[in-house]
């Protein structure tokens, strides 16, 4: 579980620092021999840092909760 956490923390800082990214994809318009055309769609992904930060804490508390049943 304390494996999970620090990925839950790591995922979550990331999320919150970087709120989205665009992917490009090409597609063929028309062929007419040596002749093509082609379009460039931006396609964006965004979400909320509330998520990162909702991760971030989770992560945390997961670290947390399994350093004091350790100690226990």
């Amino acid at each position: 579980m304390k494996n999970l956490g620090i990925i839950l923390i790591v995922v979550g800082a990331l999320m919150m620092a970087i709120t989205g990214f665009n992917y490009v994809t090409k597609k063929e318009v028309l062929d007419l021999g040596k002749v093509s055309i082609n379009k460039s769609e931006n396609h964006p992904v965004s979400w909320s840092p509330i998520i990162g930060a909702i991760l971030l804490v989770g992560g945390l508390a997961l670290v947390l909760t399994n350093n004091r049943r350790k100690v226990i």
